[in-house]
């Protein structure tokens, strides 16, 4: 009998053809004309050529209904990119509007388990209308063992979620749960209430893009990590994230054979930080003269501009890299950046990828705004996450370093493994004008010329606590460097560093200041 004749495999392939169809041809022209891909083309332009393999496409929520679509809305299986292994799961919005039904939110919960399990990456191409609202609680229910997976799963695997499309409600915590958000510039939108609700609550005309679309999310609400131009360019960047990152939380970081040489130094940074100590200067030429070429994969770029979080290489080694930003509100912490930070750290943490941090801190952000924000409660996050963190850590003071921004920033007192300065640090409770302002106020109100005084008291203040020898001599610092040589001895100390270990008090876990 011959596999046209055998009318089992014909059953078989008529439900394939069905299951590949989701929603039908005319929905899948519909998703066409709107710009974007099916789930199934996601996934196919998301991983290596022929290697996904589907998990359960026949489900369906409920036999017995007239309308009965199989695979439910949902594509999950495994599949590799640049050839590891990862998980996913593509939501159709041709099939129910990718409403989440409880079988649908259980065949996700399913590829999460197996995910971590197996200790493979999980990543999630959402596009989704929220709950099947005719399934009422079975799909809350669905929605929680999702939430409930997405907190198992932290720290033990990445986890990745990509907004392909509408993603209300309830259905954004799962997204939020997770390690990083990838949105696109067009289709993407991320709202807990959406634009009637907001309306008939507040008197508020706003529409969707501007309550929870891709500009919001990476410049105003820092839910989301990047944002892509298309849907083509938002995976690509996942492909791109995942080359940093190890497969679980018992791997060492993710290495590559080194394209730049370990011991080049750059001239350009014995100039680069201005003598005048209110003159900002680009943290990124810092990070660039000093990592491997080409190797910056920045994090939240939009967000936060005051602090930049990243990866990248030295000698091939992924890191992740710390730093504050001069070019924006002089590289002040704020409530943002502290959450920007210290949410970062601890991710490095939880994956063994060193944190190496470029300090320039001139103090955290004042004002009324801050202080009712909670920068207190914020600021310590920042603390609480280098002071976790047990891999190796190396911090750089590359201008000003001072009072309690200065210690958040990975300072020796934190557990800073190598703690370096610039000859340009000045390290002190606060700056020296404002030091000479507080001790020598009498002096300088009875002064004949108090600006000559100011001047003199600056610098001697200057030249007696506010450089770099002053904390070096007492240990604190570990070595001053030429900047120039930056790069050669932070991979010294990370090939030093990388089979240490650190001791931690016994404890269930701790508990952040969130």
């Amino acid at each position: 009998m011959s596999d046209s004749e055998n009318p089992r495999l014909e059953a078989l392939r008529a439900a394939q053809t069905q299951v590949s169809l989701g929603g039908g041809q005319a929905r899948i022209d519909k998703q066409h004309a709107q710009g974007k891909m099916t789930a199934r083309e996601r996934i196919a332009t998301l991983l290596d050529d022929s290697t996904f393999r589907e998990l359960q496409p026949f489900t369906v929520a409920h036999p017995d209904a007239e309308d009965v679509i199989l695979g439910d809305g949902v594509v999950t299986g495994y599949g590799a990119i640049d050839g590891r292994k990862v998980f996913v799961f593509a939501q159709d919005f041709t099939v129910y509007g990718g409403s989440v039904s409880l079988a649908h939110a259980r065949k996700i919960v399913q590829v999460q388990e197996l995910a971590v399990q197996n200790g493979y990456p999980i990543i999630g191409l959402l596009d989704s209308g929220g709950a099947r609202i005719q399934e009422g609680v079975l799909s809350l229910q669905g929605y929680g063992e999702v939430f409930r997976q997405n907190a198992l799963a932290s720290g033990v695997i990445p986890q990745i979620s990509v907004i392909m499309g509408p993603c209300a409600g309830g259905a954004s915590y799962s997204p939020a749960l997770t390690d990083f958000i990838v949105m696109t510039a067009k289709s993407s939108m991320m709202f807990i209430t959406g634009p009637d609700v907001v309306k008939s609550v507040t008197g508020e005309e706003i529409d969707h893009e501007g309550l929870g679309g891709a500009l919001v999310h990476t410049s105003i609400s820092g839910v989301a990590h990047f944002i892509g131009t298309d849907e083509d360019d938002a995976l690509a960047l996942v492909r791109r994230l995942l080359t940093y990152l190890p497969s679980n939380n018992v791997e060492s970081p993710a290495v590559l054979p080194p394209v730049d040489d370990p011991l080049r130094c750059d001239e350009r940074l014995n100039t680069l930080v201005p003598e005048a100590p209110n003159q900002p200067y680009d943290m990124l030429d810092v990070i660039s003269a000093v990592i491997d070429h080409g190797s910056w994969f920045e994090v939240q770029a939009g967000w936060a501009r005051n602090a930049l979080v990243g990866f990248a290489r030295l000698d091939g080694l992924s890191v992740g890299v710390v730093a504050q930003q001069p070019m924006v509100m002089a590289g002040a912490i704020d409530i943002d950046a502290s959450d920007k930070i210290s949410r970062f750290v601890r991710f490095c943490d939880a994956f063994n990828l060193p944190v190496i941090t470029f300090a320039d801190s001139p103090g955290f952000l004042p004002g009324v705004a801050q202080e009712h924000g909670g920068i207190i409660r914020h600021g310590a996050k920042i603390i609480y996450a280098y002071v976790e963190a047990t891999v190796p850590k190396i911090s750089v003071v590359t201008r000003k370093g001072y009072g309690g921004a200065y210690i958040v920033m990975g300072s020796k007192s934190l557990g800073a493994d190598v703690h370096l300065a610039w000859p340009s640090a000045e390290i002190a409770v606060m700056g020296p004008e404002g030091a000479v302002a507080v001790l020598n106020r009498r002096e300088l109100s009875a002064a004949a010329d108090p600006d000559a005084l100011r001047a003199e008291l600056v610098a001697q203040y200057r030249a007696t606590y506010a450089n770099p020898y002053y904390s070096a001599q007492r240990g604190i610092l570990d070595n001053v460097i030429e900047p120039a040589q930056t790069r050669p001895e932070l991979i010294a100390a990370l090939r030093t560093l990388r089979e240490q270990t650190r001791f931690v008090p016994p404890k269930k876990h701790g508990v952040m200041p969130v």
